[in-house]
């Protein structure tokens, strides 16, 4: 996911959370690469699947989930499965 914005002064790029181990998440960055980050830095509420935007002020750095990113890679991710599902065969699968 490719979405960076900058303002003057401001730096805006959206990350998607891959997994979260203990103290640690893995995140997918904006050029496909993955990063492991302290999970302290992501809201509390955040779980794995969420896009998160995270804006750079300066001084301050945001993180904050976009709940309408988020749905909207749950409900792609959703449909490509049931695409791929349709055509698969019925019934048992033979070894």
């Amino acid at each position: 996911m490719s979405k960076h914005r900058r303002q003057e002064g401001v730096s805006r790029v959206q990350v998607i959370i891959d997994a979260l181990e203990g103290d640690k998440a893995r995140v997918e960055l904006p050029d496909g690469q993955t990063a492991d980050w302290d999970r302290a830095r992501l809201p509390d509420e955040a779980k794995e699947g969420d896009v998160i935007t995270v804006t750079d002020l300066g001084a301050q750095v945001t993180y904050v989930i976009d709940h309408e990113a988020t749905h909207q890679r749950r409900t792609q991710a959703q449909a490509s499965l049931e695409a791929l599902n349709h055509e698969a065969p019925k019934g048992e699968i033979e070894l």
